[in-house]
């Protein structure tokens, strides 16, 4: 029994150590919530995003962050005027703690129907990361609408496509919808992640075999959405803050970049080239 408590207690602290080496204050800092554009809404931490969709007949949610955050989300919806009650949806970027911890605390308070892509729906049902990464885990959520690439999400008047752009998780979503803003149709791209997590291999990865693949599938998807306003898992991503200041300074909706959003891609695709290189360089040369 000693030993078992003993083996416990250090897989416990191997899992602090990894959620906090992966960790950053912000994302747990409390960030004013705004209209990004018409019915569509941040509600999430300076460090993590959360997207609020409303519609008449309730809401979306993508992403709930960390599970300490949703008292901020939370805070956030109801900020705006809207009631927690009438999240009817949550999605998610990608099945890494910092984006779905609090999945299953946000479906306690709502009753929403959380919905993902396949191997991020079976990651988010078992509460473990299966992603190349292997971070912490989570509650287990039950996941009531297992997605295929290409699917569609509706409620109300809102509808989001299912775009499976995997490689930083095997289940990584970008999600593209429509807005109205001013009477003007804005294309929005919400990407699911482009990143390679640090110490993370692509060539020879047990935990996702498919990773070159996906990546490179990944990156050519992307490349063909089109897109008026993006935005993504982390703020910093996307220049939220500087965005923001823009707004308030009155200088028009900066979010509306679809030259930000080509930079962005191609910016990201180099990073994962230049990786790709070091490695095949790496084994070429032992």
């Amino acid at each position: 029994m000693a030993r078992i408590a003993a083996v416990s207690a250090l897989l416990l602290a191997v899992s602090a150590g990894l959620a906090g080496a992966q960790s950053s204050p912000s994302w747990t800092e409390p960030f004013a919530p705004f209209r990004v554009a018409g019915n569509l809404y941040f509600v999430g931490t300076r460090g993590v995003s959360s997207f609020l969709l409303t519609t008449s007949v309730g809401h979306i949610l993508i992403d709930t962050g960390l599970e300490q955050a949703v008292p901020q989300v939370r805070g956030n919806v109801e900020k705006l005027g809207f009631a927690l009650r009438d999240i009817k949806i949550i999605l998610s970027s990608h099945a890494h703690f910092d984006h779905v911890e609090g999945h299953a605390e946000m479906q306690r308070l709502t009753g929403a129907t959380v919905m993902a892509i396949g191997e991020d729906a079976a990651a988010l049902s078992a509460g473990r990361d299966n992603s190349a990464l292997g971070g912490p885990g989570w509650k287990p959520v039950k996941v009531g609408r297992v997605l295929r690439d290409g699917d569609t999400v509706t409620l109300g008047d809102v509808t989001l496509t299912a775009h499976l752009t995997a490689g930083h998780t095997k289940g990584c979503t970008t999600w593209t919808t429509t807005v109205v803003d001013g009477g003007k149709p804005l294309r929005v791209v919400f990407i699911g992640g482009t990143s390679i997590n640090a110490g993370v291999r692509l060539l020879d990865n047990v935990r996702h075999p498919s990773i070159v693949v996906d990546y490179e599938r990944t990156f050519n998807v992307l490349k063909e959405l089109p897109a008026d306003i993006f935005l993504a898992q982390h703020p910093n991503m996307f220049g939220m803050e500087q965005k923001v200041a823009r707004v308030n300074a009155g200088r028009g909706n900066p979010f509306i970049d679809p030259k930000g959003y080509q930079a962005f891609v191609a910016d990201a695709e180099a990073s994962y080239l230049a990786q790709l290189k070091r490695e095949r360089d790496g084994q070429r040369f032992k």
